[in-house]
């Protein structure tokens, strides 16, 4: 049995969980309405403020859906009640970034800015104090297009080993190389 899969998904007061007959699980709560659509095979049970997740047979198809699907719900309900924040930093010199609304401006040392479109889902703020990096914060109830829209602005721009120029996560730490030695 799968660890994950098999604990049941607490519900918070203040969010409702409906099952669909065609498996469609819609969470809704103080912060919004998420919807995840779950494999036919696998069983979702609303019961005394939590939810349970179980699978039909041990096929390595469905022990692999069962941890996931859970971890998915799980996700959701952590969405609409508390949300999703993530930072990322640009290091570098002359590295800027703007929003207008949902249009991300950036200046990531390229001949031209790279403008960005974020989702109407996600709400994205930017900050640059003095004698600091440049921050992009972001907020959303959604965990996977979050993590998906910061991946893909990462991705512009990655990390170098040698200085650390480029988008990264806030806290995250990088692996230094050395770079050449001077010669004797």
């Amino acid at each position: 049995m799968s660890r994950i899969g098999k604990k049941p998904v607490t519900i918070p007061s203040g969010v409702t969980i409906t099952v669909s007959n065609d498996n469609i699980v819609t969470v809704k709560g103080p912060k919004g309405e998420l919807k995840q659509a779950v494999d036919r095979d696998i069983k979702i049970e609303v019961k005394d403020g939590n939810v349970d997740i179980t699978r039909p047979t041990e096929q390595i198809r469905h022990r692999a859906m069962h941890g996931l699907y859970r971890a998915l719900i799980n996700n959701m309900v952590t969405g609409v009640t508390e949300g999703y924040k993530k930072q990322l930093e640009l290091v570098g010199v002359g590295y800027k970034a703007s929003n207008q609304g949902n249009l991300l401006d950036l200046a990531l040392g390229y001949s031209h800015n790279i403008v960005f479109e974020i989702p109407k889902e996600l709400k994205v703020t930017t900050s640059q104090e003095k004698g600091q990096n440049p921050m992009i914060h972001f907020e959303s109830l959604d965990k996977q297009l979050i993590g998906q829209v910061c991946a893909k602005i990462r991705s512009l721009r990655k990390p170098e080993p040698y200085k650390g120029k480029g988008v990264k996560f806030a806290g995250e730490v990088l692996r230094r190389k050395a770079g050449k030695s001077a010669g004797k």
